[in-house]
């Protein structure tokens, strides 16, 4: 079970195709992972300033934003596996 105590920051995205892709991988290896998604647009993460102007001409693309987490053991071998695939 990963908990925030035994879990390391592995990847952060904003593309949801990248963040599923990187999921597919470490499924197929059999690690363990917690994605958190933020949407940035929400009125939790909107400061004063934000909430009263809105979201006009902000870019789609970066609306959500993915964390994902693997155990503090495997944090190696994730790194390697997503390291070969961005290259």
């Amino acid at each position: 079970m990963i908990t925030m105590f035994n879990r390391r920051e592995l990847y952060t995205t904003f593309s949801m195709k990248e963040q599923a892709n990187i999921r597919e991988i470490l499924t197929g290896n059999n690690i363990d992972y917690v994605v958190k998604t933020i949407n940035r647009n929400s009125p939790s993460a909107l400061s004063d300033t934000r909430a009263r102007t809105g979201t006009f001409g902000q870019n789609k693309d970066y609306e959500y934003e993915y964390i994902i987490y693997v155990p503090k053991a495997m944090l190696n071998e994730a790194k390697e596996l997503i390291g070969k695939i961005s290259k």
